[in-house]
């Protein structure tokens, strides 16, 4: 399988600080570090005789590593958190310069151990976007079976998309002690899965999962801990009309989405496509702030029931619409949140052929929006 070169420049993103770098199981993230950075002194957890050396003697590492302003990289830190202190001393004594990688850092955290004091940034890989993958791109693959690199480039997505549900999202999350009762967190997931793309309502979620509200909240962390789930706010910031308050939910990929909901192949023109559509741009505009270092999305509801998908940078909102063909009547959200306040641009992106411009609203081609958003136009 080729490699796909990934949008996240790890060289430049290290060389004046060590990072932490997360991401969801299966994203890439140990063929990114063998492909960016090859030179790099390299210890990996998973592998059983490194993590047993590493384990008895902690100290190995400051033994081994002697060269001033060295590269060292640590895949699966996790696994060994007592090794950040010696991982510390190196930054220290010897300005080494450190990649750590893991799923997430939620374990390290609960741990209460050394996260090193601010002197690594942290770093997030997702999901394949569209740019990565170039002409391999597919819009219905991409919805039905998702993003993530080992599925999308399967010869058995739906077999692999099973397993990664199975597997990962309930047992490794109970392996890595993240949480005890692996029933009812299985069932707290397939209802959350019914609420992706939704407000979120915790009491009703308890009820449906039949778990108390304040375990629905710790399940809710955990999804976000491990990055399996974002949620996005609510934008408040309006002139004339109450806003909604409360913030959305969403799987951090279509096509988990889609398994946990249990649905069959997304066929275009359904309701499930359009969900499905709005989660992978969600996923394309969180991803491009995330490796851009900075930003903000969010979504606007009036408690009158105007909504637009994404305001993004409190300047550029976005709709999303999974049709070829849009009509006035599509422009209501824009056209309400344009008397709340000023915007710079005012976008409605779907399936049509061509862009046009109707009210003072850019009508986008998806392809057209995506071009523009990693050329930084909407920065």
């Amino acid at each position: 399988m080729a490699y796909v070169p990934r949008l996240l420049d790890l060289g430049a993103k290290l060389k004046q600080r060590s990072a932490f770098l997360f991401g969801p199981r299966q994203t890439g993230k140990t063929t990114l570090l063998r492909e960016a950075l090859p030179a790099a002194r390299t210890y990996n957890l998973l592998q059983s005789e490194v993590y047993l050396e590493l384990g008895r003697r902690p100290a190995l590492l400051r033994e081994e590593c002697r060269t001033q302003g060295e590269l060292i990289v640590i895949d699966e830190v996790q696994r060994l958190p007592e090794l950040l202190n010696e991982v510390h001393l190196l930054i220290e004594e010897r300005r080494a310069r450190f990649l750590l990688t893991g799923s997430s850092a939620r374990k390290l955290r609960r741990g209460g151990v050394n996260l090193l004091g601010g002197r690594a940034r942290t770093l997030t890989l997702h999901p394949f976007v569209r740019r990565e993958l170039g002409r391999a791109f597919e819009l219905e693959r991409a919805l039905n079976h998702g993003l993530i690199p080992s599925i999308y480039l399967s010869d058995s997505p739906e077999e692999d998309l099973r397993d990664y549900a199975g597997s990962y999202l309930r047992e490794e999350v109970a392996a890595e002690g993240l949480t005890r009762n692996v029933p009812a967190f299985g069932r707290f997931l397939e209802v959350a899965a019914l609420c992706h793309g939704t407000l979120i309502n915790l009491s009703k979620i308890a009820s449906d999962a039949q778990v108390p509200r304040s375990t629905v909240q710790e399940y809710f962390q955990i999804l976000q801990d491990t990055l399996l789930a974002h949620t996005l706010p609510a934008w408040k910031r309006g002139l004339k009309r109450k806003p909604i308050g409360t913030s959305k939910f969403y799987l951090f990929d279509p096509g988990v989405a889609r398994h946990l909901r249990r649905e069959g192949p997304i066929q275009p023109r359904s309701p499930a496509f359009g969900l499905a559509f709005e989660t992978y741009l969600f996923h394309e505009l969180s991803t491009r702030l995330d490796y851009r270092g900075d930003g903000a999305l969010a979504f606007w509801r009036s408690t009158s029931g105007f909504e637009v998908d994404f305001i993004l940078d409190e300047h550029t909102a976005v709709e999303v619409k999974a049709r070829e063909v849009v009509s006035e009547r599509d422009l209501k959200g824009l056209m309400a949140l344009a008397e709340e306040g000023p915007l710079k641009r005012r976008l409605l992106v779907c399936l049509a052929a061509r862009p046009r411009r109707l009210q003072g609203v850019d009508i986008l081609p998806w392809q057209t929006f995506l071009d523009a958003l990693w050329d930084g136009e909407y920065d």
